[in-house]
């Protein structure tokens, strides 16, 4: 085989590796290289690699995004068994951390009107096409346009050099990649992006909410799911509250590798072609 024919070959199957891992469906292990796939059965999660990647900030956000910054409310318990003195109690109030400031975007005050601030947006659309940036856990940048049309049915276009396609028509989301002619098939339940997807979101329901915060202007909620290929993913959302849209989502997977996708250039009113959602079973490559 050519030498240029192999780096082709080799760029193809890391780029197809990296969205499978995305999913849940395989692990890394090292660097990526022209090497098998090994597809995992459900299993304990593996040790996380060491050190945090710092995650890339969502792109294009508005002027003045992040301003004014919100105090974040200390949650104060009442643990005392019995009255409280009064002079006790006014030592409390003036002892505690101030309520919670609201920004002009309405930010919410308590985890409760965060998720339902992320369920009301979500459940906003039946449709919505825009660009992505993709940035793997071995540092690779991938890029493209994703198509979602509730219920179940979602694409992700890679550019090139990429050859990957990721289609969910509503029931399976197959993982194509056209330069190795290969055609992977997984339950779209299996997957840890099938909130996106859903017909109703309840965030609540979705998965275990395990944590929620507001930076600025930037919502950020975290929570955990456990029925995805492999164990459990944890999953952080960050939606920009000026602009009331999806910025970014972090899925780490059950072998602890991170994923972090931006989104911009949103369209909610443009309806994507039916043609996109289609799922060839079989197509042979």
């Amino acid at each position: 085989m050519a030498p240029n024919s192999t780096r082709r070959t080799r760029a193809a199957l890391t780029s197809r590796v990296t969205v499978l891992a995305w999913f849940g469906c395989i692990a890394l292990s090292g660097p990526l290289s022209a090497q098998p796939l090994q597809i995992l059965p459900p299993k304990p999660a593996a040790a996380k690699p060491a050190g945090p990647r710092p995650l890339p900030l969502p792109p294009m956000r508005p002027p003045g995004l992040g301003m004014p910054r919100i105090a974040e409310a200390a949650t104060v318990q009442a643990a005392a068994v019995g009255a409280v003195a009064p002079a006790a109690a006014e030592a409390a109030r003036t002892t505690q951390a101030p309520p919670v400031t609201r920004a002009r975007s309405g930010a919410p005050a308590t985890r409760e009107e965060a998720i339902e601030r992320l369920n009301a947006y979500l459940n906003s659309f039946t449709t919505l096409q825009g660009n992505f940036i993709q940035h793997a856990a071995d540092g690779r940048r991938l890029e493209g346009r994703i198509y979602i049309q509730r219920p179940g049915k979602m694409r992700f276009e890679y550019e090139p050099p990429a050859t990957i396609e990721v289609i969910a028509d509503g029931t399976s989301v197959a993982v194509r990649d056209k330069r190795l002619a290969t055609q992977d098939v997984y339950s779209l339940g299996q997957t840890p992006l099938k909130f996106l997807v859903r017909e109703r979101m309840d965030l609540a329901r979705e998965g275990t909410i395990t944590g929620a915060a507001v930076d600025g202007d930037v919502l950020t909620l975290r929570l955990e799911d456990r029925t995805t290929l492999g164990g459990t993913s944890k999953i952080a959302l960050k939606f920009d509250l000026a602009a009331n849209v999806l910025r970014q989502w972090v899925v780490i997977d059950p072998q602890g590798y991170e994923t972090s996708v931006s989104l911009y250039n949103l369209d909610t009113q443009r309806k994507p072609d039916a043609k996109n959602f289609v799922i060839d079973y079989q197509r042979k490559l």
